[in-house]
């Protein structure tokens, strides 16, 4: 199913053939940060089984796919210890090859769109300072920082925190 396409790649939901790319693209990319040691999302055992992770309710993940590679993805759950009507954005990272084409953008609105289907009222998200052109998407798009985390992710490595009333 083609979720959105333009000329120079493809966004749609992760299928169980596309487990192994995301899991090299998470450890690939998280390490250009610095993001590698306990506290990271590079740790979530999640990571080497992303079309099942995202298959729970309320969950949805999207790969942005190249020349029918996949170059990157990000998803949208329940914000574990958070409330109802919290998601949090997940995962969403993506190979320099996808960088600077609008597949952030792209990501960011149907991963939205998707938790406002969903029924939550909030996006949460967590990040690194030094994700400088992350955190400028995340702006953008109409998150807030806040001074503190939500929800208990169990990243805390991260030390920088955003809130989007949807």
């Amino acid at each position: 199913m083609v979720e959105a396409a333009d000329e120079s790649y493809l966004l749609r939901p992760i299928e169980t053939r596309d487990d192994a790319a995301m899991a090299r693209i998470i450890r690939t990319v998280m390490p250009e940060f610095g993001a590698t040691g306990s506290g990271f999302a590079i740790n979530d055992p999640e990571v080497d089984w992303m079309s099942r992770a995202y298959a729970e309710p309320r969950s949805a993940y999207f790969v942005v796919e190249r020349d029918g590679q996949v170059i990157g993805g990000g998803g949208v759950a329940p914000l574990v210890g958070g409330d109802d009507g919290t998601c949090e954005l997940r995962k969403m990272y993506f190979l320099p090859e996808a960088r600077g084409i609008g597949a952030g953008a792209a990501m960011m609105a149907r991963c939205l769109q998707a938790a406002r289907e969903f029924g939550f009222s909030q996006c949460y998200l967590e990040t690194l300072c030094g994700m400088d052109a992350a955190m400028r998407l995340y702006e953008r798009s109409g998150f807030r920082r806040l001074e503190a985390p939500l929800g208990a992710t169990g990243h805390g490595g991260c030390n920088t925190f955003y809130l989007l009333d949807l």
